[in-house]
């Protein structure tokens, strides 16, 4: 597992989901965690990783799979 730390950012393409705008440009699509669309631009720190093997309707990005999370 890994650390990632970034904004919490609801997209609503295809109905709508979460990502991770990490501190390094990256954009991850989020799956799992105790995140909502109420965190919408909250400074969090994830554990997780990212799986590349998974599809998704999103097409925003690898999809991280949240293990944990806090707000920062």
């Amino acid at each position: 597992m890994a650390k990632f730390r970034g904004r919490v950012r609801r997209n609503d393409l295809e109905g709508g989901h979460l990502q991770l705008e990490s501190e390094d440009g990256q954009r991850y699509t989020l799956e799992g965690g105790p995140f909502g669309p109420g965190d919408d631009g909250a400074l969090v720190e994830l554990d997780g990783h990212v799986d590349k093997q998974v599809l998704s309707f999103a097409m925003t990005g690898p999809t991280l799979i949240v293990k944990a999370g806090k707000r920062l």
